[in-house]
């Protein structure tokens, strides 16, 4: 039976884990979304994240499903240049390399400045563009957060109500870390820099050069802890520079 983990105790063990580490594996799926919802009207933003999120939920719940194809991905169906390849490494290289182009064209939009095009473009255009985008990349990442969740449990029902709990947090959260990059736009490199760290760490992936994502979360949250200390300084800075103000206009009143 689906359920039958409920009833012992190192199934709840394995679901909390399992969930922990699906909630980190999708942190780099809901910045993705988050970026590419930001240029979206807000209506249609909210819209584009629930979409994207509930496609994720349904690519993973399915991949699930088929357990045996997901592991048949993994078998190498050739050998170029001494490295065995498989389907799993295809997705991972070619996800990975959407993921440094797409951030690499978002920083340079964001230090340029967007096209014309890109600022006045129609906004159903942009709606399914972002969509295909979020299709995309859901894949991708679904691939990689299935693999692990078959790595590590073996009951299926602790691997889809892991999924589950996980996609909860990621809608949960996707909607404030939106706003929050929108009012901080400095995050919004930050972010795109993590994207493009994750993209070349898939890739290398793909090669056989596993970069543990410990290595890379750490650095990812010492990054953040930087930029935190900046918003900060420079929220403190702002206040000072109100208060010094307000003085200076008191003292020069009748």
């Amino acid at each position: 039976m689906m359920f039958e983990w409920m009833a012992t105790t190192e199934g709840w063990v394995a679901l909390a884990t399992l969930s922990a580490i699906e909630v980190v594996l999708g942190i780099d799926n809901v910045i993705f979304i988050s970026l590419l919802v930001a240029k979206l009207p807000a209506e249609q933003a909210k819209k584009a994240r629930a979409i994207g999120l509930a496609l994720a939920l349904i690519m993973r719940v399915a991949l699930l499903f088929t357990l045996t194809a997901i592991l048949a991905l993994r078998e190498p169906f050739g050998v170029y240049f001494g490295q065995p390849i498989s389907w799993r490494d295809v997705i991972l290289f070619v996800g990975g390399m959407f993921l440094i182009v797409k951030a690499t064209h978002e920083i340079h939009a964001t230090v340029e400045g967007p096209s014309f095009e890109e600022s006045h473009g129609p906004a159903p255009r942009a709606f399914v563009g972002a969509m295909l985008q979020i299709a995309v990349i859901d894949l991708v990442f679904s691939i990689d957060s299935i693999v692990t969740a078959v790595g590590m449990a073996q009951d299926l029902g602790v691997m889809v109500t892991a999924v589950i709990i996980a996609m909860a947090v990621m809608y949960v959260s996707a909607g404030p870390l939106s706003s929050f990059i929108a009012r901080h736009p400095t995050t919004k490199v930050l972010a795109l820099a993590f994207l493009l760290l994750v993209g070349l760490a898939l890739c290398a992936d793909a090669f056989g050069l596993h970069i543990p994502r410990g290595y890379l979360y750490a650095a990812m949250a010492f990054a953040a802890g930087v930029e935190a200390l900046n918003l900060l300084v420079s929220k403190n800075n702002a206040a000072a520079h109100k208060r010094r103000a307000e003085r200076r206009k008191a003292e020069e009143a009748p």
